[in-house]
């Protein structure tokens, strides 16, 4: 009898996963990854992260009648803003202080003579230890993506299917269709994390400048719609 609206709702959850703000935060914490799998349970994490706090405020609101009134949820929004722009600004920490910017001339030989060109791009530090010349280090946690989740459930459409399935009848009914709701979402940010690693895979693409640039692009991008989610939800007060 609820197969439609089911699907419904996975559908609404694995589209909410490729929301702006969603997909701009994946992005920053994928390109971090040098494997796709990696990316993956990144995207697996950011989507269990999101549920949990989707869940938690859904129980809150639907099972214990704790009510947050839709204008709170504006202040929720700018934190996200917030939290875009620390994670734009941690990756680009992270990015430069792991590399290191070369700016040599290189000399091509053409029918007029030589011609020098100046190169410009970004060579990974050096570091030495007893047995070897450098090593590299891998970071396989996946806090970041659940920390980001978490916050990320508290505003954007997130928050309005809370309201909307409070407004349920069944308690019991509404509880499943936050926890259908957040399945599609993991679904959706699983896919979305993939996609969005395919750039920065070194095994797909051997491209380190365009690597370089597309880290430096969406963290930038990270950087700028985070102050405009700021700014909109602040200009409402």
């Amino acid at each position: 009898m609820f197969t439609f609206p089911l699907l419904l709702t996975i559908y609404a959850g694995f589209t909410h996963a490729f929301e702006a703000d969603h997909l701009l935060a994946v992005s920053n914490i994928v390109s971090r990854r040098d494997h796709i799998w990696s990316s993956v349970k990144d995207g697996i994490f950011w989507g269990l992260g999101h549920s949990s706090t989707i869940v938690f405020i859904g129980v809150l609101m639907i099972l214990f009648k704790v009510g947050i009134s839709e204008h709170s949820f504006h202040y929720f929004e700018a934190t996200v803003g917030l939290m875009l722009i620390a994670l734009a600004v941690y990756r680009l920490l992270k990015f430069f202080r792991g590399k290191k910017l070369i700016i040599h001339k290189h000399g091509h030989i053409h029918t007029q003579g030589e011609h020098k060109h100046l190169h410009v791009h970004f060579e990974p530090k050096q570091t030495f230890s007893h047995t070897q010349f450098h090593t590299h280090t891998h970071d396989h946690s996946h806090k970041l993506a659940y920390g980001v989740g978490l916050v990320h459930g508290l505003a954007g459409s997130g928050a309005l299917v809370i309201i909307a399935m409070s407004q349920i009848k069944s308690p019991a009914q509404g509880i499943v269709y936050l926890v259908i709701f957040s399945a599609g979402c993991i679904g959706g940010m699983l896919v979305a994390a993939g996609l969005f690693s395919v750039p920065f895979s070194k095994k797909l693409i051997q491209a380190p400048v365009l690597q370089s640039m597309l880290i430096i692009a969406t963290s930038v991008l990270c950087l700028l719609y985070g102050g405009k989610v700021i700014y909109d939800n602040f200009m409402l007060f």
